[in-house]
């Protein structure tokens, strides 16, 4: 078994609360750097990918290059995905650490919170990291994600206020007359992408019926969450699908596990077995070449 990505949480602490992510069940966690290496180790032969993240921001940890120190020890490439609320001088170095493969921005962020910052101090440092990756020649991608598109163009007022910001800094035509559907990346310089997407719902038991379908879990993705429990995809953060726990049970007898089988075997044949899988509305993207 071989996955594309394996998201690990090594932490559940953002320090915001955006309106666009379920309100936060777990106990506050942080997981330590021995047993994130011990997940590297058996991670090893599962996949060469890690993404950061669940549902925290890793630019929250002061100690952050130790975690990226461990990945690189083992050959893992990083991939990390940040509200770009910590991304201070201090903190933007820390991202130009060799391990790191990509790091996501979720623009969303901004004006979905309650937190006091004006729009400028917000997008300044994050101008601020691609300047720096650009003067630097570094070889990681910047993808800034902005998922937030709608039928309504409820959030357009927003993205018209940001997209003359991009424009102007990348010397670009009109972003707006460049979106041609509902999900695509737009180049703002070379490896800096500017990703549009539709939003969407997060996975819940309280949501309605929506019935089978295809997804990624356990076949492209899995997920380890800051506490150790092991999921089959990054949409899980409350830990409802937990095939095991990392502290009690390697990770070869927790994806042989029967539950792990049948999830897998289900998406085979597009059937989702777990109540949360059938009441998940994301896995309808992957119907149409989302990834």
């Amino acid at each position: 078994m071989k996955f594309h990505r394996a998201y690990i949480e090594i932490t559940n602490i953002c320090g915001l609360a955006c309106s666009f992510c379920p309100p936060k069940e777990q106990p506050t966690s942080t997981m330590t750097l021995d047993f994130f290496e011990s997940t590297l180790l058996q991670l090893q032969g599962y996949t060469t990918e890690i993404a950061l993240h669940v549902m925290g921001d890793p630019m929250v940890l002061s100690n952050l290059t130790d975690y990226l120190d461990s990945a690189a020890k083992y050959n893992f490439k990083v991939m990390i995905t940040t509200s770009g609320f910590y991304l201070d001088e201090g903190r933007r170095q820390t991202l130009f650490h060799p391990s790191l493969r990509q790091v996501n921005i979720s623009l969303n962020s901004f004006n979905k919170n309650s937190v006091s910052r004006t729009f400028e101090a917000y997008i300044d440092p994050i101008l601020a990291l691609c300047d720096e990756k650009l003067a630097n020649h570094s070889d990681f991608f910047i993808n800034l994600r902005l998922w937030n598109l709608d039928e309504a163009q409820s959030a357009l007022a927003f993205n018209e206020k940001l997209f003359k910001i991009l424009e102007k800094h990348f010397s670009l035509d009109s972003i707006m007359e460049m979106i041609s559907g509902d999900r695509q990346s737009i180049r703002l310089a070379s490896k800096i992408l500017l990703h549009l997407e539709q939003t969407f719902e997060w996975p819940s038991l309280q949501n309605p019926l929506l019935g089978d379908g295809y997804c990624h879990g356990l076949s492209k993705q899995i997920a380890i969450l800051a506490d150790g429990r092991v999921v089959p995809c990054c949409l899980d953060g409350d830990g409802i699908i937990e095939l095991g726990n990392l502290h009690v049970t390697n990770l070869g007898k927790i994806l042989s596990s029967k539950r792990a089988l049948e999830i897998t075997q289900g998406f085979a044949h597009a059937i989702a077995h777990e109540e949360l899988c059938q009441k998940c509305s994301y896995k309808d993207r992957f119907s149409k070449g989302g990834i």
